[in-house]
């Protein structure tokens, strides 16, 4: 019998320890499905992170990459601008420098044709019409040469026309006609100013003058004549000397009129004038005396 109690309380020891094992095992198992719910939820709150943050790296990435693409564009754009201004001013200059071409291209093609028909009064001699237009075509674009040969022509066609006009205003005094005489003799000092014989001219001027009555503006220009040092004849001075002296007496100065004559038997001694001289000056010194007597 104690066999037997002895196994059954084996058994029963057996069957607590294998309860116990049970339990054991039990509570193992439920911590393990704990510690598995616990990794499960870790790794689906790492997921669920791992999700954000993939979301946030590609949204920060895109936009990163929106804003470099963008700031790229703004600098391309900008790029793209400045050689759209740089090559509408240089558009602008070769359009304003064609236009500046054409404009000159016009120009000299008129400065040719005037310069043509200049050209054409040259070969015909008419002098007056040269002298005339030269003002016109010396404003034109004319060459080196052109302007030159124009200004040569001038210079003789000038000449020219103040001999031929000394050689009218000659006739007129001839033939009485003093006012349109004086107005030849100024045209002809006009023309040619510097001119050899000027000087004579403004000795006939002077004498048309007298003849006008106007003795005074007649003695300026015998005084310049007389007072001329260089490249005049003493013919001329001697002769513009005794006018001077004459102008003098029209204007009722006596004694201002022996000042040429004694300039007349000082400088030019053998002058065949002289005993002239001196006879009108002892016949003004007469008249002076007489006339404080």
């Amino acid at each position: 019998m104690r066999d037997i109690d002895d196994e059954i309380n084996e058994i029963k020891t057996e069957i607590i320890e294998s309860r116990g094992l049970v339990i054991k095992t039990n509570n193992l198992t439920n911590s393990l499905a704990a510690d598995i719910k616990s990794i499960a939820k870790r790794q689906a709150s790492y997921e669920r992170r791992l999700t954000w943050n993939s979301g946030v790296a590609y949204l920060v990435f895109a936009t990163l990459s929106f804003v470099g693409l963008k700031l790229w564009s703004n600098v391309r754009i900008n790029e793209i601008e400045s050689e759209k201004a740089e090559l509408s001013r240089e558009a602008a200059e070769l359009r304003k420098d064609l236009a500046e071409e054409t404009r000159r291209a016009e120009q000299r093609e008129e400065a040719d044709r005037k310069a043509a028909n200049y050209y054409a009064l040259i070969r015909e001699g008419d002098r007056a019409r040269v002298v005339e237009g030269y003002k016109a075509i010396k404003q034109e674009q004319l060459s080196t040469a052109e302007s030159e040969f124009f200004k040569d022509t001038l210079d003789r066609f000038r000449y020219d026309l103040s001999i031929t006009t000394l050689q009218k205003g000659l006739e007129l005094m001839r033939t009485g006609r003093y006012a349109e005489a004086a107005e030849s003799f100024q045209e002809a000092i006009k023309l040619k100013e510097n001119a050899a014989h000027v000087l004579t001219v403004k000795y006939h001027l002077a004498r048309a003058l007298r003849k006008l009555g106007r003795c005074e503006e007649a003695s300026l220009y015998t005084k310049e004549i007389v007072e001329q040092e260089k490249d005049v004849e003493d013919t001329l001075q001697v002769d513009a000397a005794w006018l001077m002296s004459q102008c003098a007496e029209d204007l009722g100065d006596l004694d201002r009129a022996r000042k040429p004559l004694r300039v007349i038997l000082r400088r030019w001694p053998l002058s065949a004038i002289i005993p002239d001289a001196r006879k009108r000056l002892n016949e003004l010194t007469v008249r002076i005396w007489k006339k404080q007597t």
